[in-house]
């Protein structure tokens, strides 16, 4: 699943559209399919979490979530696209551009009722009202889930994908299987999460370690063979909320277990 900077940055993708007038929309969903946009202004697009908010002048909401495998494209008319047309689910035309949104799961909704889909979201690391203190009391709640869960939980803190739950948990010397009450540094925790999406917000490439090396880019993500900082083989185990199982790195070494 996209981390929180792929999100924020396609938003920005989108702004293009912002002010623009839709000329034609085309829903591959059955729910939307006799839905038309047209004549509609594109007012912004707004990131929450994991999720796209494209509000319009009539006061509905396009949202849009990437999932897995989705990805929004931006282009000039006329264009060929990209990816195969059957993997379209939405697709968006002004007088001059073409956004394609490409397998992600697609809602209408009006503008005041997107809290009925992004309301149970905790502080996003990227927002503008992005609130530590918050993220803070909603983890220390679930003192005894494991940080590598608890992490991804977007109901405490809304962004933080596979990758930047594994970097994390390394930078923070935190093993992930350690209980939220069990964290030495908890704040440290989330202080970590949010420099590494903030710095990674405009960059195209995520580099952890400093080093821009191929292979030497992250310090435990996807990391085969030994850490990069002690030499220690790199441990690997499934691990996520809500029985999502998700693939988990890390160092016993540099992030021992809990005493």
């Amino acid at each position: 699943m996209p981390e929180g900077d792929t999100v924020w940055q396609t938003a920005r993708r989108l702004d293009v559209l912002d002010g623009q007038v839709l000329t034609k929309s085309d829903f591959r969903i059955p729910s939307l399919a006799t839905v038309d946009l047209s004549g509609r202004t594109v007012l912004e697009t707004v990131s929450r979490g994991k999720h796209l908010l494209t509000r319009l002048s009539d006061g509905m909401t396009l949202h849009t979530h990437l999932r897995m495998e989705g990805r929004w494209d931006v282009q000039a008319l006329g264009r060929p696209w990209r990816r195969p047309a059957h993997e379209a689910r939405v697709v968006l035309r002004t007088a001059e551009t073409e956004a394609i949104g490409y397998a992600v799961l697609v809602d209408l909704v009006a503008t005041m009722a997107e809290s009925s889909l992004v309301g149970h979201l905790g502080p996003d690391l990227l927002g503008p009202d992005w609130d530590a203190l918050e993220a803070l009391k909603r983890l220390r709640r679930q003192e005894h889930v494991p940080i590598g869960v608890a992490l991804l939980e977007q109901r405490n803190l809304a962004g933080i994908g596979n990758v930047y739950r594994a970097e994390t948990c390394f930078l923070a010397g935190v093993d992930p299987h350690t209980p939220v009450a069990d964290v030495p540094d908890l704040p440290k925790v989330v202080v970590i999460a949010h420099r590494l999406l903030e710095t990674h917000r405009d960059r195209h490439s995520r580099i952890t370690t400093g080093d821009r090396r191929p292979g030497r880019r992250l310090w435990v993500y996807r990391r085969q063979g030994g850490c990069l900082r002690c030499g220690t083989t790199i441990r690997v185990d499934e691990m996520g909320p809500h029985g999502e199982e998700r693939t988990v790195w890390w160092c016993p070494s540099c992030q021992p277990p809990a005493r």
